[in-house]
């Protein structure tokens, strides 16, 4: 891919797309376009039309995402299916008015079926029924994708499609209302440490296994699919390796310093039993996670502290 292209970065503040915004400044990718929802509404469609028409982009990077964890998408699925829809067809197809051959679509591991065999392979895919937690994420997800084969095989685009497992790091969502499991039991491991509380409860029965992924590792991931010309298919993303929530919270407690007990709410909705994803498919093509669990999430607290000490705990509410 050409150092010069054009590369519309949209979510640029998220997660991902920080991640991705980091990652191309490294590789010397110095054309790089981004925009605040102030300055350009992805549900509006004009606006996205007037901004592909004028600004000659070549290549998308769709990673602006209504997202969140199972509470959030339990009582908000209006919100979640909608603002997802709107945003992928918005963009995609505007993308396509304008001529951008490459884009890529970013979804997650929960479009596959909630018991489907493991490791979760690409071809799993609509093979049974979602986790109903979060199917309307899903199902909007699932549209984005096909949306893009659909234009690669009527249209001749290259638009490619990443499925990331469970993803943490800098600039994550630590509202606990929201946030997935892993920020969240970062900041109640933090906040628990420092007020000397004697124990941490942790959603769920703490015995469903998960699999996390870097967000410097995805938008690696990222730049190997374009810098090696993948110019079509869905991929997942991930490590190969899961663990129990248990276990996770176990390493946070660690690298967090907090000694007290965990208790575990089993009240609490578990969501999918298992989500390993097969990420055979990459790794084929000469790409692999680099960034271990521990490391990845003392790299994170790191982060998280700096923001806590100089915002406030209110500020990390979304």
């Amino acid at each position: 891919m050409n150092k010069q292209a054009r590369i519309f970065v949209a979510g640029h503040r998220g997660m991902v797309g920080s991640a991705l915004v980091r990652r191309l400044a490294a590789e010397g990718y110095s054309n790089v376009v981004t925009r605040t929802r102030a300055e350009l509404d992805l549900t509006d469609q004009a606006a996205v039309n007037r901004f592909f028409e004028v600004e000659q982009i070549d290549v998308v990077l769709l990673a602006a995402a209504r997202v969140g964890g199972i509470f959030a998408n339990a009582s908000q699925p209006g919100q979640f299916i909608y603002e997802n829809l709107v945003i992928e067809t918005n963009v995609i197809h505007a993308a396509y008015r304008a001529r951008v051959e490459r884009l890529v679509f970013f979804g997650s591991s929960c479009i596959y079926p909630k018991l489907c065999p493991q490791p979760i392979r690409e071809e799993y895919l609509l093979g049974s029924a979602l986790e109903p937690t979060n199917d309307a994420y899903a199902i909007a997800k699932i549209a984005g994708l096909k949306l893009c084969e659909a234009y690669n095989r009527e249209y001749n685009t290259q638009y490619v499609s990443l499925m990331p497992t469970n993803l943490y790091g800098p600039n994550d969502n630590y509202d606990l209302n929201s946030s997935h499991v892993l920020p969240a039991l970062l900041r109640k491991a933090h906040e628990a440490r420092l007020d000397g509380f004697p124990s941490l409860m942790v959603w769920g029965s703490g015995t469903p296994r998960r699999e996390f992924l870097h967000v410097d590792d995805l938008a690696a991931a990222t730049l190997f699919v374009l810098e090696n010309d993948i110019t079509d298919g869905l991929f997942n993303v991930g490590v190969g390796e899961d663990l129990a929530i248990r276990e996770l919270a176990e390493c946070i407690c660690k690298v967090v310093g907090f000694e007290g007990e965990l208790v575990f709410d089993a009240s609490k909705p578990d969501g999918t039993p298992r989500k390993l994803l097969d990420v055979s498919r990459l790794a084929q093509m000469g790409w692999r996670a680099s960034i271990g669990l521990e490391e990845g999430i003392a790299a994170t607290y790191r982060d998280f502290v700096e923001t806590y000490a100089s915002t406030g705990a209110a500020a990390l509410q979304a």
